[in-house]
């Protein structure tokens, strides 16, 4: 018989951990340890993977303009797909309204961490002044920053870099290696997290405002179908291969809530895939950060359902003008905690939208967290296809010890 695979095992996990959730809660709350200590050795890996492959991946291309050309085309394709994440977000919650009829509290102020959402902040945020407290906190914007810069300095260093390039290749692979191992916990760290959850705030966290979490869910199966199932008909890119491919870092993604568990998988996976080395491990930590597909149709969603709870009606102008603000204010704060909620405060406090409605998000902000944190990893791992293809490369399985091979 043909032994399960690490997917199948996570599903089963994901099930008992809702069992244990409901049936024992006390017992749910008591192991979300278990779903700590594996988010914790997964973030260990992200810092050195991220400098081994990017590095090596920059300076292997031997052309700091070919990288340069590699993260314009990225961000075009970053805007094109959130755009089409707005849009689907802006007709899903007219459609169905999930908004009318629900009470906002105007008594209860929603607690959230500040952030910096303008441009000039995050510009100001993507360049580290340590690289070793970019590493210990994983800022995965300043580690993409420096890396490239250093990866440029070998290129320019020409022979004398060699030592310090095959360090980082051989890292990278010990790395990968390392990932292997961590990823054998997955089943129990992610059916540990759902019975924490289930366990702290029931059962009924799955079913409450039914209709607004529908609304999301839909319109996520939407943006799959509709937008990415365009982009790998446009792209050419193979849809049974690449599903395969993502599939195991998808699951990660929604049963954890989580992009960072998912990224070693997901970049390990986007290679064996067929995407070369040094594009993977450019545009898939860059996207993180500029192309959070599944969080910016969130937004749209939410920012409206809010209105519509308040019983404002806003016109088509105002929703396509708060749209044109999502673009800028969702771009480079997906480390900041509860991203997705800062930003839509400081949104609703720009058009005048009562911020008690976050009261009502947060309710079901984790099972919703899960959905629209699938779809972002889901739609990083295209990007990678996509921007392969952009440069010519085949996307076919590459042969042992190679990276990738142009078309």
């Amino acid at each position: 018989m043909k032994r399960p695979s690490l997917t199948t095992w996570i599903f089963i996990a994901m099930l008992a951990g809702v069992a244990i959730g409901h049936y024992q809660p006390e017992f749910g709350k008591n192991i979300a340890f278990i779903s700590n200590i594996f988010l914790r050795l997964i973030k260990s890996i992200i810092a050195p993977l991220l400098f081994a492959t990017l590095v090596f991946g920059i300076a292997g291309s031997g052309s700091a303009r070919a990288m340069g050309r590699i993260g314009v085309k990225s961000l075009i394709y970053f805007n094109i797909a959130t755009s089409g994440a707005l849009l689907l977000g802006l007709l899903s919650v007219n459609y169905f309204r999930p908004g009318d009829g629900v009470p906002i509290d105007a008594g209860v102020k929603p607690q959230l961490p500040e952030a910096k959402a303008s441009l000039i902040g995050v510009l100001e945020h993507s360049v580290p002044s340590s690289i070793i407290d970019a590493m210990a906190r994983n800022e995965v914007l300043q580690l993409v920053v420096f890396c490239f810069l250093f990866g440029t300095a070998c290129i320019a260093m020409g022979e004398k870099a060699k030592p310090v390039l095959d360090f980082c290749r051989a890292l990278g692979d010990v790395m990968f290696e390392y990932t292997k191992y961590v990823m054998y916990l997955a089943p129990l760290g992610v059916g540990a997290a759902l019975a924490a959850v289930v366990g702290s705030k029931g059962i009924g966290i799955l079913f409450g405002l039914g209709k607004l979490i529908g609304a999301l869910y839909i319109a996520l199966i939407a943006y799959i179908v509709i937008v990415l199932g365009a982009v790998l008909l446009i792209c050419r890119i193979p849809l049974l291969r690449f599903l395969q491919a993502a599939r195991e870092p998808t699951v990660i993604a929604f049963s954890t809530a989580s992009s960072e568990a998912a990224f070693p998988s997901a970049m390990r996976n986007m290679e064996r895939f067929g995407v070369p080395r040094h594009i993977v491990s450019f545009v898939l930590p860059t996207g993180y950060s500029f192309n959070l597909d599944g969080s910016t149709l969130y937004l749209a969603l939410a920012s409206v359902f809010v209105a519509q709870a308040a019983g404002i009606e806003m016109t088509l102008t105002q929703q396509l003008t708060m749209m044109a603000a999502l673009m800028l204010t969702s771009k480079g704060v997906a480390g900041v905690p509860r991203a997705a909620l800062i930003v839509l405060a400081g949104t609703l406090s720009a058009f005048n939208l009562p911020l008690e409605g976050i009261v009502i998000l947060l309710g079901v902000d984790t099972l919703m967290d899960m959905g629209r944190t699938s779809v972002n990893l889901l739609g990083n791992c295209l990007a990678t296809a996509v921007i392969a293809r952009w440069e010519g490369y085949d996307l076919k399985p590459p042969a042992a010890g190679e990276a990738g091979a142009p078309s």
